[in-house]
């Protein structure tokens, strides 16, 4: 079959006798050889099985797990390609989900970085890894212990990781010693279907303006003994780990925030800026994972919110507060709405850090405590989850009616229902896509809205 084009969410797509098959790792201009792995009415799902023709765009991925790992499916994508499928995709949505034909869409924004750009990186332990195809057949490989990414479709067999592009090159060095004491300790890695074992998760965080690093181990029980010395290693190793953290959770949930948390050498938190300001990362806070993409994606929200100083400003889904802090010397005052209370610790925290005091935060479901706030805003700034704003909240929104909305999307699909809802009592200035996760389908999204 005939790659022809690149739907969102990252698949090639086909047409075999009028029926749309979406293929993983497909690139247009493809000619593969593919099975079809799901049917259904109107589509299909399929995986390459032989690439017979290559796109002309393809090239080849500097990672060697490309196209195993789940991490980053278009390195053999150039990233000015990336960036106009990133574009299409804004426009696509905009106008064949919201009926919005008429809007203006920005040029994309690229990430300053291209390789090297997360400043957090999560790596799972497993007790079976996934094995590469020059090591399928090979007597002397050991299937055992695994610490890395995981395959898409498993969940419990890791890749065995050496390096990721996506991190610094010395969050690659920090990797391989902690694989290496996780190995010699004798003690086995969590089995994600047994549900046994010590070593569960790697956490490794990386503060962009101070170039230092935090190590979280995530383990299912207390060890101090056996984890200083680790600490204590990588903290004599390597000058920029500033901070590293024990994490422990017996929950049998695949996620690596611990029940609990064991300082064990440097500070216990990671500095952080974004523009002028300073922001304090706990091992298990928010922060974007992107430093200096979102420093373009900040400076768009506020060249998009038209500040003069005096503007009263509603943050809805304000996170660990670091909108509403960045808009804040431009500001009259910030309300920020929150329904995790870690977060609101961390914002409440970030405004002191900042001496920032014309910021305040309300907890809740936004739903529920958005009715409660008496005075309406200026300026609006709506930041939701992938999932868009709850219709509830969307009506409550255009009850509200703030003079100027800026909204930031991570999902262009939904970005394009709330618009198409929202242009009844709003006209759509511009859209910016900003990307900050290259070689992934991800997006970004500022949107400027003016009420009529």
């Amino acid at each position: 079959m005939d790659i022809e084009g690149l739907a969102f969410g990252g698949r090639g797509i086909a047409k075999v006798d009028g029926l749309a098959v979406f293929v993983e790792r497909g690139v247009p201009g493809d000619r593969v050889l593919a099975r079809i792995v799901k049917k259904k009415k109107s589509f299909a799902e399929a995986r390459v099985i032989e690439l017979l023709s290559p796109s002309p765009d393809r090239i080849s991925p500097p990672c060697r797990y490309s196209g195993y790992c789940g991490g980053c499916k278009w390195q053999m994508l150039p990233y000015a390609l990336q960036l106009q499928y990133k574009q299409s995709h804004v426009e696509e949505a905009l106008s064949h989900i919201g009926g919005l034909t008429d809007v203006e869409v920005l040029p994309i924004l690229a990430s300053p970085n291209v390789f090297q750009y997360r400043n957090k990186m999560e790596f799972s332990c497993s007790d079976r890894r996934w094995l590469m195809p020059e090591e399928l057949g090979k007597e002397d490989v050991d299937m055992g212990f695994g610490i890395g990414l995981h395959v898409p479709g498993t969940f419990h067999k890791v890749l065995d990781i050496e390096k990721c592009h996506l991190q610094p090159d010395l969050g690659n060095r920090i990797l391989s010693d902690v694989r290496e004491y996780m190995k010699a300790s004798g003690l086995p890695a969590y089995g994600l279907k047994s549900h046994e074992g010590f070593w569960r998760f790697l956490m490794l965080r990386h503060s962009s303006a101070n170039d230092q690093w935090m190590v979280n181990v995530i383990t299912s029980e207390e060890n101090r003994a056996l984890l200083q010395p680790l600490a204590n290693k990588l903290i004599t190793d390597h000058s920029s780990v500033a901070s590293v953290v024990n994490n422990i959770t017996a929950r049998k949930a695949g996620i690596a925030v611990g029940e609990s948390e064991i300082h064990l050498a440097g500070e216990p938190v990671l500095r952080d800026k974004i523009g002028r300001f300073e922001f304090e990362i706990s091992a298990n806070s928010f922060f974007q994972t992107n430093t200096p993409g979102a420093t373009l994606l900040y400076d768009t929200v506020k060249s998009f919110a038209g500040l003069s100083g005096g503007e009263r400003i509603l943050d809805l889904y304000c996170g660990t507060g670091t909108i509403g802090i960045y808009l804040s010397d431009d500001a009259g005052e910030v309300l920020g709405m929150e329904l995790v209370e870690s977060s609101l610790a961390d914002a409440e925290n970030n405004c002191r850090i900042n001496g920032v005091s014309n910021c305040r935060f309300i907890g809740g479901d936004i739903k529920d405590a958005l009715a409660h706030v008496d005075t309406r805003p200026d300026v609006m700034v709506i930041d939701p989850p992938r999932v868009g704003m709850h219709k509830d909240v969307l009506k409550q929104v255009m009850v509200m009616a703030p003079d100027r909305i800026v909204y930031v999307s991570c999902n262009p699909s939904t970005l394009a229902r709330d618009l198409a809802v929202m242009q009844e009592g709003y006209s759509i200035g511009a859209v910016q896509p900003v990307d900050m996760f290259p070689h992934t389908h991800h997006i970004e999204s500022v949107v400027r809205l003016e009420k009529e």
